[in-house]
């Protein structure tokens, strides 16, 4: 790298730590003192407090902002080095704007890669200690339990309904398997009511029948008041989600998860999968809104600073906006994940080859 690219990336990198490191205390402060009732009801020492909450708050906040971090940044250096005509210097130095731009996309790449590996393996990890924590001295956990109509999958050809289940004692009223072979149904086991016996997966039916279908017959067996124990491929945790579990889980467990979601029809929603694909999208913003923020604040203009600084926290306040549509619309609509997670992406990836397209050069 040349001297220009050295000094604006360590511009780029000191000026985005020192705005994390403001924005992060500010953050703490705030949720410190909307805490503070709890924490001495609670009895915890400072040192509980810092080491147990905090050390795992500061990845969890600096995760969700690191791509606005970056706006700010870019906009507050670069706004300073045009306010100082050091941009025009660079440009008659006959230096092309795309060279200009080049330290830009090194100090973003060693953010986004920097944000990709918390967003895969650290901040999870943070957040499961966060979490329970949480869970322990703030609020109750917050989970849900598939308790009525709950339909799922055993294996491709087997299926699953429970019309009620109960965690608190693991019963399922009116159980129904049912088995098929060439798409036609040749066999249905029910049962009045299911427990969970004894791990790893042995579950108890009682009053049950037997029902067989062949081309041309039928048989039916009938054990009223009788037991029967036998195996499942499901336990009583697959009914339970908790509300933040997608947040606890590095990568390769939510790939994990997902899938065992979907081969045993559990399918819980699409806010694991909008989650997954979070976690790539997030540093490629970065890339896109250092390129936004290069080409609006390397043009002097009267307002200066204030002025970059406003158009910045705009269109930063405008993605996050989008950002929630998109992602509200793929959870509760028909939009697909990958796409609801990348449709801010995509339109600001056009604003951005727009804005740099019409930068002043």
């Amino acid at each position: 790298m040349k001297i220009l690219d050295w000094y604006i990336v360590k511009k780029y990198l000191s000026t985005f730590f020192f705005t994390i490191l403001l924005i992060t205390m500010i953050a703490i402060t705030i949720d410190y003192f909307e805490r503070v009732d709890k924490f001495m009801n609670s009895s915890l020492t400072a040192k509980e407090i810092i080491t147990d909450y905090y050390f795992h708050f500061i990845p969890w906040i600096n995760g969700l902002l690191w791509p606005l971090f970056a706006l700010l940044a870019v906009i507050f250096f670069t706004s300073r080095l045009a306010k100082n005509s050091e941009i025009i210097s660079i440009l008659s130095a006959k230096v092309s704007y795309a060279r200009l731009i080049r330290p830009y996309m090194i100090g973003a790449g060693i953010l986004a890669t920097l944000l990709w590996l918390g967003n895969n393996y650290v901040i999870p990890r943070s957040n499961r200690l966060k979490n329970e924590f949480e869970s322990q001295y703030i609020r109750a956990s917050s989970k849900q339990t598939l308790d009525h109509n709950i339909h799922f999958w055993l294996s491709p050809n087997e299926k699953v309904y429970i019309r009620s289940f109960s965690s608190s004692d693991t019963v399922g009223r009116t159980f129904r398997l049912e088995r098929f072979a060439d798409d036609k149904l040749v066999y249905v086991l029910k049962a009045n009511k299911i427990k969970f016996k004894k791990p790893p997966d042995v579950w108890r039916l009682e009053s049950y029948e037997r029902r067989t279908f062949t081309d041309n017959s039928e048989s039916l067996t009938r054990y009223d008041d009788a037991f029967l124990d036998t195996t499942f491929n499901f336990i009583p945790e697959d009914f339970t989600r908790y509300t933040k579990q997608m947040e606890m889980m590095n990568t390769s467990d939510l790939r994990a998860f997902l899938k065992y979601e979907k081969d045993k029809g559990l399918d819980s929603g699409k806010k694991y999968e909008i989650e997954l694909y979070r976690r790539t999208a997030d540093p490629c913003t970065i890339f896109i809104l250092t390129l936004i923020g290069v080409a609006v604040a390397s043009r002097k203009v009267r307002g200066g600073m204030g002025f970059h600084l406003a158009v910045g926290i705009v269109i930063g306040a405008i993605f996050v906006i989008l950002s929630k549509f998109s992602t509200t619309f793929s959870t509760n609509m028909s939009l697909p994940p990958l796409i609801g997670v990348w449709i801010p992406n995509i339109i600001f990836s056009v604003i951005a080859a727009y804005l740099v397209k019409t930068a002043q050069k």
